[in-house]
């Protein structure tokens, strides 16, 4: 259940954000903070960054447009078949892209 506004206040009252945000610090610093909070990118975002591709190279390797790549990395749209298929091959084999770019 929802915490009253009366509720929320009294909580806040006690809180020292000072403490709170050294500590969160201290955890990002240590790297404890990595294990608690992760970050999921999405796949075409995992492929693009592991082929060291600029957005514009890695649309034109897919033959898509670099808005479309944007839209996908986004989640604004997904990508097709052939294309969530190549995207695969890239982000598993990185390698594969690198040669077939130079």
């Amino acid at each position: 259940m929802p915490m009253t506004e009366k509720e929320l206040r009294k909580r806040d009252a006690k809180r020292d954000l000072g403490a709170e945000l050294l500590e969160s610090v201290t955890q990002m610093k240590s790297g404890r903070a990595s294990r608690i909070h992760k970050v999921e990118v999405p796949p075409v975002v995992s492929a693009r960054i592991k082929s060291g591709l600029s957005q514009s190279d890695f649309a034109k390797l897919l033959g898509v447009s670099v808005r479309t790549l944007q839209d996908w990395e986004q989640g604004r749209r997904q990508p097709s078949g052939a294309a969530k298929t190549l995207i695969a091959i890239a982000e598993r084999r990185p390698d594969v892209l690198k040669e077939i770019t130079a």
